[in-house]
């Protein structure tokens, strides 16, 4: 259920979910709340005025007079109902008001992604069928394995090619079988992609029903699973973990370089195994299932994560010219990698690109159907290894771009992952340069997480806090800007507010770090839209991937030259694309063969052998860029705010 909340005196009405918390509710909208414990409940300085509507709230640190008044602290209050809110004047010693200055915030359109993603039938690449055989005579005395291919046949009289069976070990236990199931069997089967299917297991009885499939992201940090009922499409259970993979080192060159070690290959591949297997027990257990029925696995992950779970030397992924040992997997039992799952099971993986373009983009790029559509699309996925793939039906390139660790809290002294206690959203008072702290779980803050430093580095950027070259103005009347031993800095908590009991801070230095790594990125979109000839005016639209995408703020984001400054409703987020691609291609087996149109259309292009990017890259250095004209909207807004 939707509500509307208006914010007095600013007038900004905003829509959220029932049950939203009010604190997040302000700060999408742009509204600054004087906040800064993060939303623990221990500051009292977030107190608003209900004047219309239902919240349902803490007292928290509230003073009882305040209470009685109908004040509530909008960090502990979910909304119950439509709202109306006053956020109460902030006031200097000498009395003077202060003014307040409404952000232009504004998330990832949430419009429908029918467009893109389209339909699918549910036609999986397996299916189960029942067969009640005529059992043998001596008038009818044909070969067990004839008999059961025969019933197929009649099964699916229309059905190009024909029939076969998959491995010796069926032939060895098929004849009990049938015997003890009294000639009544069912038969998992895979098309072929040459027409017909191939019988891959028999079991007694029917068990039609019980057909699911596996899809699976494999992640360099995180490894998700969604698993999937075969015959009507429904996603019956989902889980996720953490990559075992991290112990031996949390990027994936770390990795190359452990698989250098003796036994490192085999521990690797072993580690990749343990996550998936945790995963196919968290879900059988919520199901009460047991892994045996699960009978097909589609899979994508990174060229690195991808060779690793085969077994295969990821040595050359690392070496020029940046070689894999193979772009088209084959197609895998599980069980011969140690996967617990029906023995018989076949394990997909999404073709790659080349060493950093892996089946994850592929997989993307194939939910999105970029391969089907007339717009140039330009899509994105951004992490450490930022991934970005330019095109249409009629032609894509694609390259890979070393953004660094920054989004992902790396390189940033107080950085973090976006787990508990991270500051996710972050404003400042124009005249006060007070913070407006919102973390994850709305506890003390610990840290910064990728889309806490956007919003940061766009909010010091507006209030001229720091200048376009990424440096502090020294003249601001506030102590939060300060200079420390290792350079100039801004305090965004101090200590007694913080959870790690010390001041948390952004410094110059990890401003730096964080254009680095978003001036990669964007180096990248323009030399791949270089590379045929358009610029950013030719784009139809923008389609961000990955988990990071959910939160980003799409004005923020432009406003530090992340994303291309162009109309906001052509911007789309998907989610998980890699894990969409493998849903839809466990579900629909035409859907499915469209994989390799997709993998034959695009073109890698080295960014770190390409002169221009480097060009590129040293222009975009800077917030948002040295070329302003490439961000008019930017341009026009710090122009206006002075």
């Amino acid at each position: 259920m939707k509500h509307t909340i208006t914010f007095l005196p600013d007038n900004i009405t905003t829509t959220v979910d029932k049950g939203e918390n009010l604190l997040n509710a302000a700060a999408q909208a742009g509204v600054y709340i004087h906040a800064n414990c993060g939303g623990d409940g221990v500051c009292g300085k977030c107190k608003v005025l209900i004047n219309k509507g239902e919240v349902r709230s803490e007292k928290a640190n509230l003073k009882q007079e305040d209470w009685d008044k109908g004040y509530r602290p909008a960090c502990q209050s979910t909304v119950e109902s439509d709202l109306e809110v006053t956020i109460p004047e902030m006031t200097t010693k000498s009395g003077r008001t202060l003014k307040r200055r409404p952000r232009t915030t504004r998330t990832v359109s949430a419009k429908t992604l029918d467009s893109l993603i389209g339909s699918w039938e549910i036609k999986p690449p397996v299916r189960k069928l029942y067969l009640e055989l005529d059992p043998p005579s001596m008038e009818d005395n044909i070969a067990d394995m004839d008999r059961v291919l025969c019933g197929i046949k009649q099964a699916f009289p229309d059905h190009e090619g024909e029939p076969s069976y998959d491995h010796p070990e069926l032939i060895k236990y098929l004849p009990a079988v049938l015997r003890e199931a009294d000639w009544k069997v069912t038969l998992l089967l895979l098309r072929r992609n040459q027409g017909g299917f191939r019988i891959i297991d028999v079991e007694a009885g029917d068990t039609t029903a019980k057909l699911y499939g596996l899809a699976l992201d494999i992640g360099t940090t995180t490894c998700s699973g969604l698993l999937i009922d075969l015959n009507n499409g429904e996603i019956l259970a989902e889980s996720s973990g953490y990559n075992d993979q991290i112990s031996c080192g949390e990027d994936v060159i770390s990795r190359i370089v452990y698989a250098k070690r003796p036994g490192g290959q085999k521990a690797l591949q072993e580690k990749v195994v343990g996550t998936i297997n945790t995963i196919i027990k968290d879900i059988c257990q919520e199901l009460v299932i047991s892994p045996d029925n699960i009978a097909y696995m589609m899979a994508a992950g990174n060229t690195i994560m991808s060779h690793l779970l085969l077994g295969l030397d990821p040595k050359y992924l690392r070496e020029a010219p940046y070689v894999p040992a193979i772009s088209r997997f084959p197609l895998t039992k599980a069980a011969d990698l140690g996967i617990h799952a029906h023995p018989s099971m076949r394990l997909f993986l999404y073709p790659c690109i080349a060493s950093y373009v892996g089946g994850d983009i592929v997989a993307g790029v194939h939910a999105c159907q970029m391969a089907k559509s007339d717009k140039v699309s330009l899509f994105i996925d951004i992490g450490t290894n930022g991934e970005i793939v330019v095109g249409n039906k009629d032609w894509m390139v694609c390259a890979a771009c070393s953004a660094g660790p920054a989004f992902e809290g790396g390189g940033i002294r107080y950085g973090m992952r976006a787990s508990s206690g991270a500051i996710e959203n972050f404003q400042i008072h124009p005249e006060t340069f007070d913070p407006m702290i919102v973390t994850i779980d709305h506890i003390k803050p610990s840290g910064i997480c990728g889309s806490g430093l956007i919003a940061i580095v766009a909010e010091l950027l507006e209030s001229g806090v720091i200048d376009q070259q990424g440096k502090f103005r020294h003249n601001l009347d506030t102590p939060r800007v300060r200079q420390e031993r290792d350079g100039w800095e801004y305090v965004l908590v101090w200590a007694k507010d913080s959870l790690i009991g010390e001041d948390i801070v952004i410094t110059e230095v990890d401003l730096d770090n964080l254009m680095r790594a978003k001036g990669a990125m964007y180096a990248g979109y323009q030399t791949l839209l270089e590379s045929v000839g358009l610029g950013f005016a030719d784009l139809d639209q923008v389609i961000m991937a990955g988990n990071f995408g959910a939160y980003i703020d799409l004005e923020r984001a432009i406003c530090i030259g992340l994303l291309p400054d162009m109309d906001r409703e052509n911007f789309y987020y998907i989610g998980n694309a890699s894990m969409l691609g493998c849903q839809i291609s466990l579900s629909d087996v035409n859907r499915f063969q469209e994989r390799l149109t997709v993998r034959q259309l695009m073109t890698n292009m080295e960014l770190s052998e390409n002169p221009e990017f480097m060009q590129h890259y040293m222009a975009a250095l800077f917030l948002p860029h040295t070329d302003m004209s490439l961000f008019p909207t930017v341009g026009k807004m710090l122009a206006e705010r002075g």
